[in-house]
């Protein structure tokens, strides 16, 4: 079964597979904290299918969300799977009894969360898998050091045919040409948006590749004087800030895959209209000076 949709915002390759840039994250699914089950299982269900009505065919998911909460509702919402949805999930960290973020990146480790996916996700195999690296003293940022063991023990999976990519989240250039030494790497996702823009020369290194650079919080960091400035664009264009935070971010570069996250409906349509929204040199000139 296929959805027949066309993608919105253009489509791009992970490796064989082709996915649309603007994908769906799944985290805030779960409940406050990203921890337990959602406040309305209904509305979030019907926001799973709705991204699959508007042609999105790319989801992120990790099966530490909740735990298990979110992998479970896309499972329950969305399966049968079609043909040409891809799911892309995370491992390197698991959730502790009172829902801290615990790193978790021996082999071992990396191993049994790999099954775990498989398992809530109820497929054969993972289409993509990012190995999750860094966090630093904020929370977003690469923490520098080998990650050859772990993106090792994945890319064992992979020769045993239980992911079909790899991929990194919160990594750094060198960690990158590291991980590409050992297999192919087919997404970075890091934290990136208009007001955070540290990981620039990253996004022009993996468009030089041909790899997907996947922004996460594009809302996120941003200062109040900052957040005036993009809500009056917003407000000039009759348009939502996430909307035009979104469109910036698909104008910024071609290989820039967008996972914006909600638990309404609503907000999913209005993260999808940005992917048309038109922006001219002058405001995205605005927008760049933030």
């Amino acid at each position: 079964m296929t959805s027949g949709k066309a993608l919105p915002g253009g489509s791009f390759q992970l490796g064989e597979l082709t996915v649309g840039r603007v994908g769906f994250g799944a985290m805030r699914l779960s409940g406050p904290g990203i921890f337990g089950p959602p406040a309305d299982t209904d509305e979030a269900l019907a926001v799973l299918r709705e991204a699959l009505a508007l042609g999105i065919n790319h989801i992120d998911t990790a099966d530490f969300y909740g735990p298990h909460v979110t992998n479970e509702l896309i499972h329950q919402a969305l399966a049968p799977y079609p043909d040409d949805l891809r799911i892309v999930t995370k491992v390197g960290a698991v959730r502790d009894d009172t829902g801290a973020w615990v790193h978790a990146c021996s082999p071992q480790q990396l191993r049994e969360q790999v099954h775990g996916n498989l398992h809530t996700l109820k497929v054969d195999a993972l289409d993509v898998v990012n190995l999750r690296v860094g966090g630093g003293s904020d929370g977003h940022s690469a923490v520098p050091g080998s990650i050859a063991e772990q993106f090792g023990a994945l890319a064992e999976l992979r020769e045993q045919g239980l992911i079909r990519h790899l991929g990194l989240s919160t990594v750094d250039a060198e960690q990158l040409a590291e991980a590409r030494a050992i297999a192919p790497v087919v997404c970075v996702q890091n934290f990136y948006n208009i007001a955070q823009r540290g990981d620039d020369p990253l996004v022009e290194l993996t468009a030089r590749q041909g790899i997907a650079y996947v922004p996460y919080f594009p809302l996120g960091g941003f200062t109040p004087l900052q957040s005036d400035t993009l809500g009056a664009v917003a407000a000039r264009l009759g348009a939502a800030p996430m909307a035009v935070a979104l469109a910036w971010l698909l104008r910024r570069s071609p290989n820039i895959l967008l996972i914006p996250g909600t638990s309404s409906v609503a907000h999913l349509r209005e993260n999808v209209a940005g992917a048309s929204l038109a922006l001219d040199a002058a405001t995205i000139a605005e927008l760049d000076a933030i």
